[in-house]
C-alpha cells in the first residue's frame, strides 16, 4: 500500500496516539509532501520543531529538527552546504549512496531508519532527520548541542586535600570524568532508557573481573522491571531497586564526587548514573560505608581514625541525647550528681510542660529552622537561621516555655547531626529520634534500651542487594575490619573487601612498606 492512500485512511484517533504505539512508515517509495504532512500532524502545536526544505539538484529534501537541541551552524556547514554544492546531482539512490555509503558528508555516525518511533524519539535527543523524495528510509544526523553546566567544586562533600570537582547533569561528561580516573578497558558501561515520556538514559558502571557478575545481573534485573512515565533523577531508580522499601535506612549510597564513585567501583560495587542528575548511586552499601567520608582517605590514617571516632560518638549523641535527658530527668533523677540535679530542677521550676513536650517543641522548631535555612537565599540564609535560633531559644527560655538545659541538649543534638556524612542517614536518625523520645518518656531508660534493641534487630535483617547492612560486624568478617572503626594505612589494605569482591581480590602488589635506606655515615 502506498503512503498517500495509507495516510488518508488514518483518522485523528490514530494521529493522537503516543509515540510508543506508532506504526512504522511503509517500506515503499512515498511522496515527500505526504510524509512531511504526517510529521507535521504528529508534531503539531510544537513551536520549536523546524522543517527546512532544500533542493539537491532536482531532488527535494526536508530537514526536520528541534530548535535548541541541535547545532544549526554545524547543520549548515557540514550537511546542507555539502549537499547543495559538493555532492553531484543524480538519482535518489545515488544521493543516498553518497551520504550513507561513500560518507561524502563530514558528519560521523550517520544512520538511516524507517521506524517512526525511533525517528521521532531521536528528534528530541538532538538528531536531525532528513526526508528525501521517493526514498522510504530516513537519514539521521546526530548533532546534539545543549548548554552544559561547567564542572564545579563539590558542595556537600568537601575535602581539604582531595580533588574538588563534582559531577554535572550531563551524563556523557560524567562518564568521561570516570574514564579519566579509571583508564582501563575492564570498566564497563551499559545503557538503558526509562520513562515513557522522558526516555531518560540510565547507565550502569562496573569493573569486569572485580565486580561479581551475579551482582551486575541482579542490578540489571531490578532495573529492567521499572515501568514509569518519567525518570527525573537517581532517586526514582533508587526507590525501585532497594531491598526493603519500608525501611527508614537508606539502602543505596549516592555521591557527587567522581573519586568516591571510582573508589566504589574498584571495590567491586556497581554505580548507576542517570542523565540529568549530578548524583549517581552505588550498590550495595552498608551502614559503615554511609559513615565514611572522602576526607578519611586523603588524611593520614591516625587523623582519619580519630575523626572517625568523633563521628561515631556524635552519631550516638545526636540519636540518644534528648531521649536520655528525658528518661533521666523524668524517671531516674538519682543518676545525676546532686549539684547538677539542683540546677536542672531550678531551671525547670517555672516550665509548665513535661520534658517530652519541651523536647518535641524544640526539636520541631530546630527542624523548621534547618529546612528554612535551605530555602532562604544563600546570601542571607545562614545569618537568618543562626539569628533565628538564638532569638527563639532565648525568648523561649525567658518566657518559661522551655528550660535552658533543654535548649542546650537540643542544640548539641542538632549540631551533632551535621557530622553524619550521608544526608539520608542523618535524616533517618533525626526521624527515629522522636519515637525513642516517646519511649523514654513512657518507660525511662528501659524504653531507650528497648528501642535500641528493636533498631538493631531491624539492621541485622536488612539487606542491600543481598549484602548484610551491618557487614563486616554482623556477620563478622575480620579481614574487612581494617576500614570500619579505624582506618589502617593504605599499605596494609592489601585486599579488596570480601563481602562483594570477586576473584580480583588482591589490590596491593607491593607487600612490604617502603623504607628509607639508613645512612652509613660515609
Amino acid at each position: 500500500m502506498h503512503f498517500p492512500s495509507w495516510f488518508k485512511k488514518q483518522n485523528k484517533t490514530f494521529l493522537n496516539r503516543s509515540l510508543a504505539n506508532l506504526s512504522p512508515l511503509p517500506n515503499v517509495e512515498v511522496e515527500l509532501s505526504c510524509r512531511r504532512q504526517w510529521f507535521e500532524e504528529q508534531l503539531r502545536n510544537c513551536a520549536d520543531i523546524r522543517f527546512h526544505e532544500c533542493m539537491t539538484g532536482h531532488i527535494a529534501c526536508v530537514f526536520i529538527f528541534v530548535e535548541g537541541l541541535v547545532d544549526q551552524k554545524m547543520l549548515q556547514e557540514q550537511v546542507i552546504a555539502p549537499l547543495l554544492m559538493d555532492i553531484p546531482a543524480g538519482s535518489t539512490e545515488e544521493l543516498v549512496a553518497h551520504i550513507l555509503r561513500f560518507k561524502h558528508l563530514p558528519v560521523s555516525a550517520i544512520t538511516s531508519s524507517s521506524e517512526v518511533n525511533s525517528v521521532l524519539q531521536g528528534l528530541f535527543e538532538g538528531t536531525i532527520v532528513l526526508l528525501i523524495d521517493n526514498e522510504p528510509s530516513m537519514i539521521l544526523f546526530p548533532m546534539k548541542s545543549v548548554e552544559k553546566r561547567a564542572i564545579q567544586q563539590a558542595e556537600n562533600e568537601n575535602v581539604i586535600r582531595g580533588p574538588k570537582q563534582a559531577f554535572v547533569e550531563d551524563l556523557s561528561v560524567n562518564i568521561t570524568m570516570i574514564r579519566k580516573i579509571i583508564k582501563h578497558p575492564a570498566l564497563k558501561v551499559e545503557k538503558f532508557q526509562f520513562g515513557e515520556f522522558t526516555h531518560t538514559t540510565v547507565m550502569i558502571c562496573y569493573i569486569e573481573g572485580i565486580c561479581q557478575q551475579k551482582l551486575v545481573q541482579e542490578v540489571k534485573t531490578r532495573i529492567s522491571r521499572i515501568e514509569i512515565d518519567a525518570v527525573l533523577g537517581s532517586s526514582y531508580i533508587e526507590e525501585f531497586i532497594e531491598d526493603n522499601p519500608y525501611s527508614p535506612f537508606p539502602q543505596v549510597q549516592y555521591t557527587e564526587r567522581p573519586d568516591t564513585l571510582c573508589a566504589a567501583l574498584l571495590e567491586g560495587r556497581v554505580a548507576v548514573l542517570v542523565d540529568g542528575t549530578p548524583v549517581p548511586i552505588m550498590v550495595p552499601v552498608t551502614l559503615y560505608m554511609l559513615l565514611q567520608s572522602a576526607e578519611d582517605y586523603y588524611q593520614r590514617y591516625i587523623a582519619a581514625t580519630w575523626i572517625r571516632w568523633i563521628r561515631y560518638f556524635f552519631l550516638l549523641i545526636s540519636f540518644l541525647l534528648p531521649s536520655v535527658y528525658i528518661a533521666v530527668t523524668t524517671f531516674h533523677p538519682e543518676m545525676l550528681p546532686p549539684n547538677l540535679l539542683v540546677a536542672v530542677a531550678a531551671a525547670r521550676e517555672n516550665v509548665p510542660f513535661p520534658a517530652i513536650i519541651e523536647a518535641i517543641i524544640m526539636e520541631i522548631t530546630f527542624e523548621a529552622l534547618r529546612e528554612a535555612g535551605l530555602r532562604i537565599p544563600k546570601p542571607i540564609g545562614q545569618t537568618v537561621s543562626i539569628i533565628g535560633a538564638l532569638v527563639i531559644g532565648q525568648a523561649a527560655v525567658q518566657a518559661g516555655i522551655v528550660s535552658a538545659p533543654m535548649v542546650i541538649v537540643v542544640s548539641i543534638t542538632g549540631i551533632a547531626s551535621f557530622i553524619i556524612p550521608h544526608f539520608d542517614l542523618g535524616l533517618t536518625f533525626r526521624l527515629l529520634r522522636f519515637p525513642v523520645m516517646i519511649l523514654a518518656a513512657s518507660l525511662g531508660l528501659y524504653g531507650v534500651i528497648l528501642c535500641i534493641i528493636l533498631i538493631y534487630l531491624h539492621l541485622v535483617t536488612l539487606r542491600s542487594f543481598g549484602t548484610s547492612y551491618l557487614t563486616p560486624t554482623a556477620p563478622i568478617a575480620f579481614s574487612d575490619w581494617k576500614d570500619v572503626l579505624i582506618r589502617v594505612p593504605m599499605w596494609m589494605m592489601k585486599k579488596r573487601p570480601t563481602i562483594y569482591g570477586s576473584e580480583g581480590g588482591q589490590r596491593l602488589r607491593y607487600r612490604p612498606r617502603p623504607q628509607i635506606p639508613e645512612d652509613d655515615g660515609d
